[in-house]
């Protein structure tokens, strides 16, 4: 593989998390960066990563968890990407593909993606049963609602008026499946 770019590529769930720490220290010649969750789709980031990206650059990662949603992902993601010849490397598992990979490197590969998913799951699962246990102390409350009861009850009346629900929506800035929880009464 020809000497070519070190580009990083950081990813944080939310706003308020610091990307400085990911690839701290670690010389780049670009960064790429999206503040999104890794179930999200749109990363602009990442596009602009895989659009910029040749052959002889290798792209430079905290951890596979941060490039990739789930393992078919990550699988697809990398072998993308080396069959271009752009290698990526993974810090936190010290891992490496060029494209030239053994086959311990891609059971590797799967194996830490696997433990990876296995783990996101794992924490949704944490977070769902510490949400039952906090409503079963009725400590958990939900999101707060975002429009006020006259606001719902003005919803109610325009709907039982016959106006279009769709209208109403987007009037009171609100998505349709929002109206229509409004309606049931959740």
């Amino acid at each position: 593989m020809s000497k070519g770019k070190i580009l990083g590529y950081i990813r944080v769930s939310s706003f308020g998390q610091n990307t400085e720490r990911q690839l701290d220290g670690i010389p780049l010649d670009k960064v790429f960066t999206d503040k999104a969750s890794g179930k999200d789709t749109k990363r602009p980031g990442l596009e602009e990563l895989l659009h910029y990206a040749r052959d002889g650059d290798t792209i430079v990662v905290h951890s596979m968890d941060r490039l990739a949603r789930n393992l078919d992902d990550l699988r697809e993601l990398v072998k993308g990407l080396t069959e271009k010849g752009i290698g990526i490397r993974f810090e936190k598992e010290q891992l490496v593909f060029t494209g030239e990979d053994s086959p311990m490197a891609k059971l590797l590969l799967s194996v830490m993606g696997a433990f990876g998913e296995f783990e996101r799951a794992l924490i949704r699962e944490r977070q769902l049963e510490g949400i039952y246990l906090a409503k079963q102390k009725g400590l958990y409350k939900g999101r707060k609602k975002k429009l006020t009861e006259e606001a719902i009850t003005e919803l109610k009346e325009k709907v039982s008026q016959g106006h279009s629900k769709s209208a109403i929506a987007k009037e009171l800035n609100i998505s349709r499946e929002t109206l229509y929880q409004y309606l049931r009464g959740n």
